[in-house]
């Protein structure tokens, strides 16, 4: 995105189907002037109608909401319940959904909303992983909910017009058709062949539908609540049991006739309390649940109107006005006719037939019309609603090609082929004859839609995004919470088996769509919530408060280029330790001489890296007119509060040619999850990776500053050495680690001297002060805790940890052993000591030293040997980090010796090494000496970690 377009992907006033149509070509948009009006009026004649609030949300949201429950069992709900506990369930059912419908006026007022309804919503919402799962399952209930209405439909056909099975005709006039599965599976065939060709002429026609059932469904209300007021007492004949308790021997006869009294006093205080008793249609007793699951089911079609956004002239505005239009309207009418009901009508009529309304209305027809009409519109509801999430999901491209047809409009706009791929599976379900269990599945799909909805709006809420701002602000994250908990509590009521399977299943898919599908550009909800966190407890992160039990090591490791430091990066990863692991990295460049920053396009490169390699590493790079100034930018800027490196890592500075084992097959098999099988991204890795070639290798053109190649000398390489130790960094310095194959080091074969075990070996003294033997001072324990902690990691908790003591003649083997011994035994480190004499190596110093000495005056002599009187008198610390003037004199011959030493004692060889590293010279001119001391010691030693500690890490306190 650029500042050329600040709204890539996102259109204040059209949606996706309006854009893809105004879209005319190339030539004949250089044709027409942008104020022709032919051109004008040409664009409006291809562009697709719209639908206003009434015609496009208040209309269907009010049809699915009443649907069959208005007519037909809002007698049962009062007959069972009573009036107090009626009116209390639908203050408790409208409390839930509206909740619901607060988080979806919300969503859909902060900016532009397209096809999709609920699932476009959630899916931007939350990602597409949560969008796609619940898409697909409000797409099922759409489809199951259509069929449900179909069959209603045909069961109710069949009751008035049907020859009953029994083969018992009471009406000959009209009940002419004939029963049966095969009849009604045909009938149902019929009615979703309607539905059908409403829905495949486009959203328009179905507007219109809708509103012609809208005004019959609105007058057979109107003439049911003047039935109340114009038609007399008389008694109702009651319609036959399903339930045999009224056979049973012993039990009351079950009553054949009831009355409707009018408005009498008796009459609303014998409904006002509740009477559970059975359903005469299913011979089951009713409940407070089973009635409340019931009676909520004729809440659930709020999304009616979402459903349409895609051919809303301006969902904005119109889904939360029409919702909380339709909300409010069904909740009145609802209550009203409730209150009406108990008022006139007897407790046995409500209980014994659900149908009475038709019984008592002036003309007994329209009721049947009523019932007709509204369950006719609420399946073309649910149909058309299918087709448009089904449209979303399939442009969206979750389920590949799968759905690839789906994608197909007319030149309307209408999306003709996810409607016949809706219609196909409803006629499926059509198949079944009898829903009464998907009824309660549906329910609970419909419920899922809603919390997710709920929780999307939660989630943007909490994550304080700023380009989340709402036009309608009547909601909080309580509002949102209560609706959660208010849909996931209603979906156990219905069913708790039905609602963990739909749970369930929604993580399966869940997991499926994550796994499957390719990454998005909707932005990820979780990512704006892990910040929002992250910074909260960032701030809470006190450095005053570190202490020593609590110390991590955090690592700022340099790799000068990736393709040579494999090894080395997936090392450091290991005694990392859950701290901060920050990938650094500087480019020599004048930010001054350049059009715009380089780093920007190498940073996706790094983090490619990082995922291939599966570490848990920052990248920080920074441009530097040298390599030791960005160091120390790094290390000044790196990290955030109390997240910040205390160690940095280093590669050695030697003439090693390094490898690319970037692309090296042995590399990519050891960064694999099976250490012996094939990297499947082998041959794509080129692709990925676009780091500058090695110096060395033949398409290198530039050689850099220096002539062999390098970014930096070894003067400069010193200097930032002692650089991070004035910071109080504790500094690592890692050799011959190109070759590091972390897969074989730690599965070695049983055929090696070690019979397959793995060492790690540490060497805790200074060797390049052969005077001193001390191994308690800062920078030895700092080795010691850097090896324990490798040691704990899962991949080396198998490796043996050897200890090293360099001893001499005339000193207490025994006794060195046993106390450091103890110090390991206080500090909880497992490791074996071994005392190791370096008597002929010392000589080879102390050799040295003689001869230096002769050289010089007896003044010079007196000089130095008051210099070292006073160095005595320091701390162990300070007396053992310095670099005296005595250790410039170091013969190769030593260095070579102890190098020779270190060799001879790794029978079998460790996988790494430990070793002491002492601080540079604080003269400068020394650097070049010191580096090649610290070259001939490590000489052939293999994998080795040249340490030096400037802070305490490790403590024997609880």
């Amino acid at each position: 995105m650029s500042e050329r377009t600040p709204l890539l992907h996102y259109r204040l006033a059209t949606s996706v189907n309006e854009s893809e149509l105004r879209s005319p070509p190339a030539v004949q948009t250089m044709e027409e002037h942008p104020g022709s009006h032919r051109g004008r009026s040409s664009r409006q004649d291809r562009q697709p109608q719209k639908l206003p609030t009434f015609f496009g949300v208040v209309i269907p949201t009010l049809l699915s909401m009443f649907s069959v429950v208005l007519f037909l069992r809002i007698g049962f709900l009062v007959g069972q319940s009573g009036l107090y506990q009626g009116i209390f369930m639908f203050i408790v059912a409208y409390f839930i959904i509206s909740m619901t419908v607060l988080s979806i006026c919300a969503i859909s007022t902060n900016g532009a909303l397209d096809a999709g309804g609920a699932y476009y919503m959630i899916s931007r919402a939350l990602g597409p992983e949560f969008g796609g799962s619940i898409g697909l399952m409000f797409f099922l209930a759409n489809v199951c909910g259509s069929a449900l209405y179909v069959l209603g439909l045909v069961e109710a056909i069949v009751a008035t017009f049907g020859v009953p099975e029994d083969g018992v005709i009471v009406n000959p006039i009209y009940q002419v058709l004939p029963s049966g599965y095969w009849w009604s599976l045909l009938y149902a065939t019929a009615i979703a062949l309607l539905c059908l060709l409403v829905c495949m002429v486009g959203a328009h026609i179905y507007a219109k539908a809708t509103f012609l059932i809208f005004l019959v469904v609105m007058f057979v209300l109107g003439t049911i609540f003047i039935s109340f007021f114009a038609v007399g007492p008389h008694t109702i004949i009651l319609p036959g049991s399903a339930s045999p308790t009224g056979n049973q021997t012993g039990s009351p006869v079950s009553p054949t006739a009831a009355n409707f009294t009018g408005f009498k006093i008796d009459t609303l205080l014998g409904n006002l309390w509740a009477d559970y008793t059975v359903d005469y249609t299913t011979g089951n007793m009713m409940t407070f649940a089973t009635v409340f699951a019931v009676m909520f089911n004729g809440c659930t079609g709020i999304m009616a109107g979402s459903n349409m956004s895609g051919d809303l002239k301006n969902p904005s505005y119109s889904i939360p006005r029409g919702t909380i239009t339709a909300v409010i309207f069904t909740f009145i009418i609802y209550n009203l006719l409730s209150l009406l009901v108990a008022c006139s009508c007897d407790r046995i009529l409500l209980q014994r037939d659900y149908s009475f309304l038709r019984d008592i209305n002036i003309w007994n027809p329209f009721v049947t019309i009523g019932v007709y009409s509204s369950t006719l519109s609420a399946a073309m509801s649910n149909l058309i609603g299918a087709s448009r999430i089904l449209y979303a999901l399939a442009r969206d491209d979750l389920f590949g090609k799968a759905l690839s047809l789906a994608k197909r409009t007319s030149h309307s706009g209408n999306p003709w082929v996810s409607v016949l791929i809706s219609w196909f599976f409803v006629q499926l379900v059509l198949f079944s004859g009898k829903l009464n269990t998907i009824a309660s599945i549906v329910t609970i799909f419909f419920l899922l839609v809603y919390a997710a909805v709920d929780l999307a709006c939660l989630a943007l809420e909490w994550a304080s995004a700023p380009n989340f701002r709402p036009t309608f602000r009547y909601f909080t994250w309580h509002t949102c919470v209560l609706g959660i908990v208010g849909c996931v509590v209603m979906m156990f009521l219905i069913n708790a088996i039905y609602a963990s399977a739909s749970i369930a299943f929604m993580l399966l898919l869940l997991l499926l769509i994550h796994y499957l599908s390719p990454t998005s550009s909707w932005g990820y909800i979780s990512q704006a919530l892990i910040f929002h966190q992250v910074r909260k407890y960032l701030l809470m992160l006190d450095v005053r408060k570190d202490h020593v039990k609590f110390w991590r090591p955090q690592i700022l490791l340099m790799v000068s280029n990736p393709r040579s430091s494999m090894g080395l990066i997936t090392f450091i990863n290991d005694i990392k330790k859950s701290g901060l692991y920050v990938l650094g990295h500087v480019q020599l460049g004048d930010l001054n001489t350049l059009p715009s920053d380089p780093l920007q396009s190498q940073y996706d490169s790094w983090l490619s890296l990082v995922d291939h390699l599966n570490i848990k590493a920052f990248v920080n790079l920074t441009l530097a007119d040298s390599v030791r100034h960005g160091v120390q930018h790094l290390l000044f800027i790196s990290g955030l509060g109390g997240m910040r490196p205390n160690t940095v890592v280093l590669g050695f500075y030697d003439d090693c040619l390094p490898k690319d084992r970037l692309i090296e097959p042995s590399m990519s098999t050891s960064q694999s999850t099976d250490p012996f099988g094939p990297s499947p991204v082998l041959e794509e890795q080129p692709l990925m990776f676009h780091f500058a070639s090695l110096r060395g290798s033949s398409d290198r053109q530039d050689l850099d500053e220096f002539e062999d190649g390098k970014a930096l000398g070894p003067q400069e390489y010193v200097a930032i050495i002692a650089d991070a130790m004035k910071m109080l960094k504790n500094v690592v310095l890692a050799r011959y680690f190109n070759n590091f194959d972390r897969a074989q080091v730690l599965s070695p074969p049983s055929s090696s001297p070690g019979k397959g075990a793995v060492y790690v070996d540490v060497w805790p003294v200074n060797l390049l002060r052969p005077d001193s033997c001390s191994y308690v001072d800062t920078c030895s324990l700092f080795l010691l805790q850097l090896a324990c902690i490798l040691n704990m990691v899962r991949a080396w908790r198998k490796a043996r940890l050897r200890l090293f003591l360099c001893v001499e003649e005339g000193r207490s083997l025994r006794g060195s052993e046993e106390k450091l011994g103890q110090l390991l035994k206080e500090l909880r480190i497992k490791a074996h000591v071994y005392p190791v004499p370096w008597d002929q190596q010392v000589a080879l110093h102390w050799q040295r030293q003689g001869e230096w000495d002769k050289k010089h005056s007896a003044d010079a002599t007196k000089e130095e040997k008051k210099l070292s009187a006073n160095e005595v008198e320091e701390s162990i610390d300070d007396y053992v980090n310095s670099f005296p003037s005595n250790t410039t004199r170091l013969s190769d011959n030593y260095l070579s010796a102890v190098n020779r030493l270190i060799l001879e004692q790794a029978r079998p060889p460790p996988a790494v090494r430990f070793l002491y590293l002492p601080r540079p010279p604080a003269d400068t001119r020394r650097y070049i000496a010191y580096l090649r001391q610290l070259d001939l010691l490590t000489q052939d030693l293999g994998p080795t970690l040249l340490i030096h500690g400037v802070t305490p890490v490790i403590t024997t306190d609880l």
